[in-house]
């Protein structure tokens, strides 16, 4: 999946599978992880968020189950 870089201090790229609701997040320190279960409009906002870094912490890490890749 292609991931569009953000401007973040923690968050490089995001990426996203809207068929299999599958959020891809590239951290600054290169680790890769894959979120399931993630709504188009999450994705939307955390694109379209002014912290990404602040919405991955508050809406993501925590309230999805996440593998590494």
């Amino acid at each position: 999946m292609e991931r569009k870089r953000v401007k973040s201090d923690k968050v490089r790229a995001i990426g996203y599978d809207p068929k299999t609701q599958v959020l891809e997040v590239e951290l600054r320190d290169g680790t890769v992880l894959a979120y399931s279960g993630v709504s188009q409009e999450v994705h939307r906002q955390f694109m379209n968020a002014p912290s990404p870094s602040s919405y991955y912490e508050d809406k993501i890490a925590d309230e999805f189950s996440a593998r590494r890749m």
